[in-house]
């Protein structure tokens, strides 16, 4: 025969919070306007000196201790790894110090990078291993292998081969006015006539509809949507997107919400000339 015995009661032998008020480690010198103090001491890129501030706190000065000399007038310091994003080379030298020692460790849980633009991951990572191989002394087999780990780890784990599959398996399944209709609109977003619509164009659209959204935000909405994994919405992904809305496969799509307020936006503004002009009423 089992007998159980009831559990008493567990209660807290101090009432008040102990953790109400203790600061994080790199919060005790840290303020809102801190980042300033990046520019101007460092010769920082503001919108790098309001990155580092916020990820590390008062620590921000240690990490731009780190940057290289960028070669040019301004910014003085700090090297991008990747164009679209604020994240410098100094960032992998203090994370190797902070014990990181592979390229996956680096793109996905100091950065996060690959958690926010797996493209972008996968472009910036020759310079990742690079800066590491420097730090932890790597031979040319050691690089090769932390990049082929790393684009395994995208592959895999960051969706880069499912998106890919999940696209080839939707066929296009709309009719030749949903077509007519959503290449208008691809080309309205599309502003200057390059064939894709960029990161850009997605923050000028965000902006004329009045909505704002944060750097982050904007690479969400495009990484929903960009399967081909370069960095740009091509005709055929919002297409395939578009066909994929109609049959449910997937139930929202704040790129595909986007592009048709975007187009309300563009008829208003038409309509707005038209009246400004005198013509057409």
């Amino acid at each position: 025969m089992i007998v159980f015995a009831a559990v008493p009661e567990l209660k807290p032998t101090k009432p008040e919070c102990q953790t109400d008020g203790l600061q994080l480690e790199g919060s005790h010198g840290w303020t809102p306007t801190m980042y300033i103090r990046l520019v101007q001491d460092f010769g920082l890129e503001c919108e790098v000196a309001q990155h580092l501030a916020t990820s590390y706190g008062d620590r921000a000065f240690a990490v731009a201790k780190l940057a290289n000399l960028t070669g040019k007038r301004w910014p003085v310091i700090g090297n991008k790894i990747h164009p679209e994003f604020p994240y410098i080379d100094a960032e992998i030298r203090y994370g190797v110090r902070e014990y990181a020692v592979t390229a996956v460790d680096m793109i996905a849980r100091r950065l996060r990078l690959a958690f926010l633009n797996v493209q972008a991951a996968q472009e910036a990572l020759p310079t990742i291993v690079n800066i590491m191989a420097e730090e932890l002394n790597w031979s040319d087999d050691e690089k090769k292998k932390q990049l082929e780990m790393a684009h395994n780890f995208l592959a895999t784990e960051m969706g880069m081969s499912v998106n890919r599959a999940s696209r080839d398996k939707i066929p296009i399944t709309l009719s030749q006015e949903e077509i007519k209709m959503y290449v208008k609109r691809f080309q309205i977003l599309d502003h200057d006539h390059k064939g894709y619509v960029s990161i850009n164009d997605i923050r000028r659209s965000m902006k004329n509809t009045g909505e704002n959204v944060t750097g982050d935000e904007l690479h969400e909405i495009l990484r929903e949507i960009d399967t081909n994994m370069n960095g740009q919405v091509e005709l055929d992904e919002y297409l395939q997107m578009m066909s994929a809305l109609k049959s449910g496969h997937i139930s929202h799509s704040r790129f595909a919400r986007m592009a048709e307020l975007e187009e309300v936006h563009n008829k208003v503004q038409s309509k707005i000339s038209v009246e400004r002009s005198g013509g057409g009423f």
